[in-house]
């Protein structure tokens, strides 16, 4: 496999490497942050939100409801990706991190303060999905300005670990949600939970955004913007130059996403979560055990995840991805036959398994996407991707779950689900030429613009 030539002599000295460790330390805190917040939401939606602030509509559909609000907050991404991704084309990456790392945590941590169903009536699950609304529109800019920061400040040999950073932030988000939820359910076990143990992690928020903020604020702007800023080269249109030149492209690197996303939702959008612990299922676990196997399984994602970037670097993003994908999807057709066991183990066996596919195809997407996009548009179209690769992906995959057992009585239309989406990621990235090394600088625009997706020419 070919290697493209980096972006010049200096790019493996400039910046120093104590500020790429900064950038590094400020992207994984960051994205820790955010996804913390966002898992919180998923988490408690499965756990309690049925119940708490949809309780009229009864338990089946009450769950429906809930994780229906979680997939509500997807269709508001494409609006963060395209807000985000013109705020970061013409005015840098690093304010608009601030700016959604603020929004996200100040919309979590009023869902903490938030009133029940018993307490005001409609107004709760009313407030509650327009809250969430708040946090997929921070959500949907994040990304992308997190991805860059990291890849565009990386040595051109290193890219695939450096963006793997923004990614391991998802994993450790996991990890922290479920770590907290686990502690607060051993603090406030049964009806203290409901009463006010689940509030506490939302609230925790308010101190996680304050030590984010902290960190963000304190790296410099990536250097491919300061560059394109320095020459006054900003894109007037971003989106519109993207969607002109770049739609199928948009819509491969989407589908690449979409299959990733799908199955990790299943932890992340807390489907098992409430599967496993649901006392009339087939499972039947207490929710103690079920929380602590996803937090044990959110290492072996975070694990995998790095791993995967750093290989990437060698073997190539398109190749680590392919072999991700076959991972993924033996892990999609064993997930429910050792769920289905019904023992602690059986259930971290499962999950664990899924995790390394998931990280294998998760790892080398920041590295990926930002390979994919000239320079002064880049944000635009990583953000927007992942945006629609989202909705398509993970947006309401825990509902679609539930909805199929509910009319099957059994997983196994959830696993032709997750395979089907596994394998429609397998054949979109099949579809992309291996762009790794590509030069990310605004000196290499032409050689950028040529599709990478097979079957196209130049843009």
């Amino acid at each position: 496999m070919s290697r493209l030539v980096p972006d010049g002599p200096s790019a493996a000295r400039t910046p120093e490497s104590r500020e790429r460790r900064r950038v590094v330390l400020a992207t994984i805190v960051g994205t820790t942050v955010e996804w913390y917040d966002f898992f919180i939401y998923a988490s408690a939606a499965g756990l309690v939100f049925g119940q708490l602030f949809f309780e009229p509509a009864g338990s089946s559909l009450g769950t429906l409801l809930a994780f229906g609000s979680v997939g509500v907050s997807f269709l508001f991404r494409p609006l963060g990706a395209f807000v985000a991704g013109h705020l970061g084309d013409k005015y840098g990456r690093r304010v608009v991190l601030v700016l959604t790392l603020v929004l996200m945590g100040v919309a979590t941590a009023l869902i903490g303060l938030l009133p029940t169903y018993a307490q005001i009536g409609v107004a709760a699950p009313v407030l509650l999905v327009l809250l969430r609304i708040l946090q997929g529109i921070s959500a949907g800019g994040e990304w992308g300005g997190a991805v860059l920061m990291s890849c565009e400040h990386a040595p051109v040999e290193r890219r695939g670990l450096f963006g793997a950073s923004p990614q391991i932030g998802v994993p450790l988000g996991l990890l922290l949600a479920s770590g907290v939820l686990g502690i607060m359910n051993a603090v406030a076990p049964g009806e203290a939970f409901l009463a006010w143990g689940w509030r506490v992690p939302f609230l925790l928020s308010v101190v996680l955004i304050g030590i984010g903020y902290w960190v963000r604020r304190s790296v410099e702007e990536s250097p491919v913007f300061v560059e394109i800023a320095q020459r006054a080269e900003t894109t007037r249109q971003p989106l519109l130059q993207l969607f002109r030149r770049h739609t199928p492209l948009v819509i491969v690197a989407a589908l690449v996403f979409a299959g990733n996303n799908a199955v990790g939702y299943m932890t992340t959008g807390g489907y098992i979560q409430r599967y496993a612990s649901d006392p009339a299922g087939p499972v039947g676990l207490d929710r103690g055990p079920v929380l602590w196997a996803v937090t044990i399984s959110a290492v072996v994602w975070l694990v995998s995840t790095w791993f995967a970037g750093a290989v990437s670097d060698r073997l190539g993003r398109r190749t680590t991805y392919a072999i991700g994908f076959v991972v993924q999807l033996a892990g999609v057709l064993a997930l429910f036959p050792l769920v289905n066991g019904g023992t602690f183990g059986s259930l971290l066996l499962g999950l664990s398994f899924l995790s390394v596919g998931l990280g294998l195809t998760y790892g080398p997407q920041a590295a990926l996407y930002a390979e994919l996009f000239p320079a002064s548009i880049r944000f635009s179209g990583v953000s927007i991707s992942y945006a629609i690769g989202s909705i398509l992906g993970g947006a309401f995959a825990p509902t679609i779950a539930t909805a199929l057992v509910q009319a099957t009585g059994t997983t196994t239309a959830v696993t032709m689900y997750l395979a089907g989406m596994t394998v429609i990621g397998l054949a979109a990235v099949l579809m992309l030429r291996d762009r790794t090394g590509i030069p990310l600088g605004p000196d290499h625009e032409e050689l950028q613009a040529a599709s990478p997706v097979y079957g196209l020419a130049k843009a």
